[in-house]
């Protein structure tokens, strides 16, 4: 290990905008859709609900574009929460996204991983011990795939991008096709049971909450940013070519499950894409879908293992973590210490808590993502007041009206997350994980470390930072 050996810019602009697409669709497209079509009532408002979502996300992604370009560095999210609103905020971001959300993502997708590959081999679901263990070693296999270099995991996420895009386009292809012509795809689903009766502006209100979880994961690519060739150009293209992909892959595959099962059969269903491709092919169309959401979920638990430990190690090159942490294999290139740690994180979370505690405990962190989203736009509107001399290589159309609606709507989506009677008891607990980071950094890490000397030429934390943009210290 070297301590000041510089991560390597070795991921071109395709492998960048691999990470936004894989990060984004995982296996949330495959089963989402159900929740959003029960919430919304019937079938054109499901769609107008998925419109709206891929209309914010692209709000998102203008505003992430030009704060990507400014700090194209490892880590940058966290550079921007702390530059915008102090050290704290910074830490509170990684330690929560450390062990709670990519560490829970990471177990469970794991899990999905397995049941599916189990179904798709077998007709059936292995028992719960050998489901845990194979998904242990999978986690294991992916995580040293990623410490091996950044080339391996960046080779797992182009594969598998490229496999679930052809997975969903498929989909579509299957209800343009082959949909039956009986089935009413936007009908009012009056069969369907809600459990809440809305209007129609309040139906797409909390509908919105899971579409916009679903849309989420386009930032993990700004954890990249210290090994992006290019990162000023290929950072901002990255997000808007990757989520301008996936809104477009979303709304048409989300008119695929409508037009082969109804509004009633999407809002019903507990296996939403299998029961959409059966409709045409049956159970080798299940076993088919079982495949596809087994590479998809493999594609997301590489992303997380690819890109969040980026932020542990950014926070411990700015002296706020372990500086173990902050260390770069001297031929690999990776932060082998970093990748180790939230694998061993995500793999004791699945032991100690098991499926059912991991899976509430990602449902309490959507208001832990929605905060934070909220926080990310809305720094662009801070840096841009407290640093107005500052140079910024990409000024995005529509600011500061971009990054203003982008993080009114995420804190809207927190608000509807802690008022749906259904996510306030987990929301409760996204509050507490926020209230646990910050007492742990007023306990232990609201000192700097030192961690290597200063002025150091492979501080690449901190080289080509505006001279003006000094960190607010939290």
């Amino acid at each position: 290990m070297g301590q000041d050996e510089p991560l390597r810019r070795e991921l071109s602009g395709y492998d960048a905008t691999a990470v936004v697409i894989g990060a984004i669709v995982g296996v949330g497209i495959f089963f989402t859709p159900s929740r959003v079509a029960l919430l919304a009532g019937d079938g054109r408002l499901a769609l107008l609900t998925w419109g709206i979502g891929g209309l914010i996300a692209m709000l998102g992604a203008l505003t992430f574009a030009e704060l990507g370009a400014l700090v194209p560095r490892a880590g940058g999210q966290y550079e921007l929460l702390r530059d915008a609103y102090g050290s704290a905020t910074g830490f509170v971001y990684v330690i929560c996204n450390a062990t709670a959300t990519q560490a829970g993502a990471i177990g469970v997708i794991a899990l999905v991983c397995v049941d599916n590959l189990a179904v798709a081999v077998t007709g059936a679901v292995l028992g719960p011990w050998p489901t845990l263990g194979c998904a242990v070693a999978m986690t294991i296999g992916i995580a040293l795939a990623n410490a091996a270099g950044v080339r391996w995991g960046a080779r797992i996420q182009n594969l598998t991008v490229i496999a679930k895009l052809a997975t969903l386009l498929a989909v579509a292809a299957v209800a343009l096709l082959a949909a039956p012509p009986s089935v009413d795809a936007v009908g009012s689903g009056a069969a369907v049971q809600t459990s809440q009766n809305l209007n129609p502006i309040a139906a797409i209100a909390a509908a919105l909450v899971p579409t916009l979880f679903t849309f989420g994961g386009w930032q993990q690519v700004l954890w990249m940013g210290g090994e992006v060739e290019r990162p000023e150009r290929n950072l901002p293209v990255s997000i808007l070519v990757g989520v301008s992909v996936v809104v477009a892959v979303y709304l048409l595959v989300n008119w695929a499950y409508l037009a082969l099962l109804g509004h009633a059969g999407v809002a019903t269903s507990e296996t939403l894409a299998a029961d959409a491709v059966a409709v045409v092919f049956g159970d080798p169309g299940r076993r088919a879908i079982a495949i596809a959401v087994a590479i998809s979920a493999l594609g997301v638990l590489n992303a997380q293992l690819l890109t969040g430990p980026r932020l542990l190690f950014a926070l411990a090159r700015d002296g706020r973590l372990w500086p173990l942490l902050g260390r770069v294999h001297a031929t690999r290139g990776t932060p082998i210490p970093a990748i180790l740690l939230l694998a061993s994180m995500a793999i004791v979370l699945l032991l100690i808590a098991g499926e059912d505690g991991v899976d509430r405990l990602l449902t309490g962190v959507v208001l832990v993502d929605g905060v934070f989203f909220a926080l990310t736009g809305l720094a662009s509107l801070v840096l841009a007041r407290r640093l107005p001399h500052a140079q910024r290589p990409v000024r995005m159309p529509g600011f500061p009206l971009v990054p203003l609606l982008f993080g009114l709507s995420e804190v809207a989506v927190v608000v509807g997350a802690w008022l749906d009677p259904e996510v306030r008891g987990a929301a409760a607990i996204g509050a507490a994980w926020i209230a646990g980071a910050l007492i742990v950094y007023f306990v232990g890490f609201n000192k700097p470390r030192a961690t290597r000397p200063t002025g150091d030429p492979t501080d690449e934390s901190s080289s080509a930072r505006p001279a003006s943009a000094s960190p607010a210290d939290g």
